[in-house]
């Protein structure tokens, strides 16, 4: 027989969460919106599978667009765009294209994180744990032109 009272988890839950975190919201905000605890959400993750994994599908969404976007921030990239200018009374459109060189920062932050073994930021992986792993990275980013 089960204690406590009954789980405020509904299989509607699963949908509304998927499409709130698509758009970026976070367990604290999941929480804020079902009225429940942050450890409530963590608890529905492990014991409602389809609730997991619709937290994890709409996870990676917006996950895979920050990652795109760091990628082009390390590698430079152009687009079009458009100077818009008032000439001599008249507006003038012309196209033009924007180009944004590669950032030393989102080059390590990416180097760092998808090939760690050669691009740890300490000599040969040491460290005694992760507060000197974190103070080591914050010296090496301090470090990069911005």
């Amino acid at each position: 027989m089960a204690g406590g009272r009954p789980s405020s988890y509904k299989k509607e839950h699963d949908k509304i969460a998927a499409k709130m975190c698509e758009l970026g919201a976070t367990d604290i905000d999941l929480a804020y919106a079902f009225d429940v605890d942050v450890r409530t959400i963590n608890r529905w993750k492990v014991k409602h599978k389809g609730f997991c994994q619709s937290l994890r599908l709409g996870k990676s969404i917006p996950n895979q667009r920050v990652e795109h976007s760091l990628y082009q921030r390390a590698i430079g990239y152009s687009h079009p765009d458009v100077d818009i200018r008032v000439v001599n009374g008249e507006i003038v459109q012309t196209p033009i294209t924007k180009h944004y060189p590669p950032d030393t920062k989102a080059a390590s932050v990416w180097l760092f994180n998808r090939d760690p073994d050669r691009w740890h930021p300490l000599p040969n992986g040491s460290g005694d744990n992760d507060n000197d792993l974190a103070e080591a990275l914050n010296k090496l980013v301090d470090k990069l032109p911005d």
